[in-house]
């Protein structure tokens, strides 16, 4: 990744948006907040927003709010980061983990109903590395179940699935703005998308400790409040968001373009999905072995989700043994993020081929 590429251009505009809240005095829910919150809104077709402190208590917050709690069951992913199964058993639930297709890395629709209990939820997708999950089909059997659908867009945001965004597909949706995501702050931040005003009302007392006027507290709740300073800065960069997807979809077409298909399977897009490539993330068998040689060329990657959830020792109490989901266990073994970001040059693009051709032991066709 270049974060400094991105930030770079933008650094006076930045550095006045900062001092202007420092002049301002307000730090906590003041109008950077509510700008941020209303702009991505209207991105989202009108669906109520709430910034949070981080990505991760933006899932746990919108579990709660729907009501999740212990003795209950979500269905989720294997592949993604922990958090996502993180906020499932913060709240004393079970995370009920679901094989994934081997096209896009998101959860296998075909898979879910076969996991659905009389204890299940919710339904927890991830666009995982910014491709959308099949919402159209995991929405039709949450209908069908009487399920409500959480959308992880942690990876996603200004990534679509059939015309809509990623973000108003489901009930609720979660978005990070951590610094390496595609919609950046320069800290920790998070938002809670929702459907239902109500639910969005229960989200923002929870983010202020159960109370909406602090004063009157009804429920146990959280301190996790996007601070004024991030969403500052991320309104800048919101500007700017859907020319680095461009950017970054531009780059993938590029490793298409020099060659790389001819060494490494690439990561596809199924059909009615905009892309947004968070992460590059091609596999080959010797995966590590590759890695390994890049890194003696110049050339970093990085492997993500390794050692996928349901074999995490923190769920072990759960049961699950290798092999229990295969296409999981194939994607962490064989899966390497390369280089990717909205300022990669085709010339990068094609010391990376370059490099991997070597390791591999191949030359890569020109023409």
């Amino acid at each position: 990744m270049d974060i400094g590429a991105q930030y770079g251009p933008l650094r006076a505009e930045i550095d006045a948006a900062i001092a202007g809240v420092l002049d301002s005095g307000r730090f906590i829910l003041g109008p950077h907040v509510a700008g941020l919150e209303a702009e991505i809104s209207e991105r989202l077709g009108g669906r109520p927003c709430v910034g949070v402190a981080n990505g991760t208590d933006a899932l746990v917050i919108a579990l709660n709010a729907l009501d999740v709690g212990p003795g209950d069951e979500v269905i989720t992913t294997p592949y993604t980061f922990y958090a996502t199964a993180e906020a499932i058993a913060r709240l004393g639930a079970t995370p009920v983990f679901c094989d994934i297709d081997p096209d896009d890395f998101c959860i296998d629709p075909e898979l879910i109903a076969e996991r659905i209990t009389s204890r299940t939820r919710a339904i927890l997708p991830v666009h995982i590395f910014g491709h959308a999950a099949n919402m159209p089909a995991i929405r039709a059997i949450g209908a069908r179940h009487g399920l409500p659908v959480v959308e992880d867009a942690a990876q996603a945001f200004g990534g679509a699935c059939d015309g809509a965004s990623i973000g108003a597909l489901g009930d609720i949706a979660t978005i990070s703005f951590f610094p390496t995501k595609n919609l950046p702050g320069i800290g920790d931040g998070g938002m809670v998308v929702c459907r239902d005003q109500d639910v969005a009302a229960r989200v923002r007392r929870l983010r202020f400790h159960g109370s909406a006027d602090k004063v009157v507290f009804q429920e146990v709740g959280y301190n996790s409040r996007l601070d004024e300073l991030q969403a500052a800065v991320i309104r800048i960069f919101l500007r700017h968001v859907d020319d680095w997807n461009d950017g970054r979809r531009a780059a993938a077409d590029a490793y298409a373009t020099a060659g790389l298909g001819e060494f490494m399977r690439l990561p596809s897009e199924r059909a009615g999905v905009r892309h947004i490539y968070h992460l590059y993330m091609a596999r080959h068998d010797d995966r590590d072995a590759l890695a390994k040689g890049l890194g003696a060329r110049g050339v970093s990657s990085a492997v993500y989700y390794g050692i996928p959830m349901h074999l995490q020792p923190v769920f072990a109490r759960l049961g699950y043994r290798p092999g229990d989901l295969p296409v999981a266990e194939a994607c962490a073994a064989r899966a390497l993020a390369l280089p990717m970001h909205p300022h990669l040059t085709t010339e990068h693009v094609e010391e990376v081929v370059t490099a991997v051709a070597e390791v591999i032991g191949q030359v890569p066709a020109r023409g």
